[in-house]
């Protein structure tokens, strides 16, 4: 199904979640209601165990949706199959905090993973892109290093950039800036804002870093499940 013009990336209605069986089970989100435009940076914030990497993997169609409603691109999540989310999927961008790269191969080749999902490109424009990536996040000078040779910080901007070659629609970011210092955190944050405005994707990230809140354009805090509008005002008067 395609997306009306006037409808948005995300739309989430009365989203509840739960983890285990019988005694064991246990509700992890409650309702959850949200909405994401194309262009528009949505950071998501609340404590360790609340709830957002469960939210942001229900978004990205990675998990079946239980309870409510996730039109994602227009398209319903609740009782999709496997097909309809792997074809979701390849419109979304994912950053999660394990990194996920290939040890077998360099940076420019795990990146260019991501470029190669772009159609009707050839092998030296893939290429290209992966490289433009790299140097955009700092590694112009680590394209054939492998995994192993890297610190955690350029991993994480390896896996960064990978997401950003696909050009997707939808990014999802689960703390992009944890291992990341000061100056490449806010360059990464930047690269992702920019993505947002020139090629309209939405843009929700998972954060704890008070570094990066004015970036947003909306802030969403998170507690026991429940998903609650936060005041930028407020987050930026209390931030280093």
């Amino acid at each position: 199904m395609a997306r009306s013009p006037s409808e948005p990336l995300v739309a989430v209605e009365g989203l509840s979640h739960w983890y285990g069986e019988g005694e064991m089970r246990r509700r992890v989100l409650q309702e959850v209601t949200l909405t994401i435009a194309p262009g528009e940076v949505v950071l998501l914030t609340g404590p360790s165990g609340c709830g957002k990497t469960t939210l942001l993997t229900l978004v990205g169609a990675l998990r079946k949706v239980q309870e409510g409603s996730v039109r994602l691109f227009g398209c319903e999540l609740q009782g999709a199959g496997r097909s309809i989310r792997q074809q979701l999927r390849q419109r979304i961008g994912m950053i999660f905090q394990g990194h996920n790269l290939l040890r077998c191969l360099t940076a420019e080749q795990n990146v260019q993973m991501g470029a190669d999902l772009l159609p009707g490109l050839g092998y030296r424009a893939r290429r290209d892109q992966a490289r433009e990536w790299l140097r955009a996040v700092g590694l112009g000078d680590h394209l054939n290093k492998l995994p192993h040779d890297l610190s955690g910080g350029q991993k994480q901007r390896v896996a960064i950039a990978r997401a950003l070659a696909a050009q997707p629609q939808l990014l999802l970011a689960d703390e992009p800036t944890a291992a990341l210092d000061s100056q490449s955190g806010r360059e990464v944050v930047g690269l992702l804002r920019r993505l947002a405005r020139e090629q309209g994707c939405g843009v929700l990230m998972v954060t704890h870093d008070p570094r990066i809140l004015d970036v947003a354009d909306r802030l969403l805090q998170m507690e026991d499940g429940r998903l609650a509008e936060a005041s930028l005002e407020l987050a930026g008067a209390v931030s280093p």
